[in-house]
């Protein structure tokens, strides 16, 4: 995924281009940002951007070696938070 104009891979990636990278639908990213339990993100203007690495780290949050794994986070679905969820992260 180059840049037509630099040929070189994007660094920043628009909310639909973004959705695309991480597999879901754009109105869940949007959700996500609404309710503050996805990846981080930068306004410029009115624009919001997502840096790659930001994306990437997100993921890597809900990586797991097995189903038992005690260690890993979680990524938290698209929704306001609980209280207790809230003090889990």
């Amino acid at each position: 995924m180059l840049d037509p104009k630099t040929g070189l891979p994007p660094r920043f990636l628009r909310t639909p281009d973004a959705a695309r990278f991480l597999g879901i639908s754009l109105r869940t990213l949007e959700k996500h940002r609404t309710y503050g339990t996805g990846p981080t993100y930068r306004k410029i203007g009115g624009r919001v951007i997502y840096a790659l690495e930001d994306l990437q780290a997100w993921t890597a949050i809900g990586a797991r070696k097995s189903t038992t794994d005690q260690t890993a986070s979680r990524v938290f679905p698209a929704r306001p938070l609980t209280p207790a969820e809230r003090g889990a992260r």
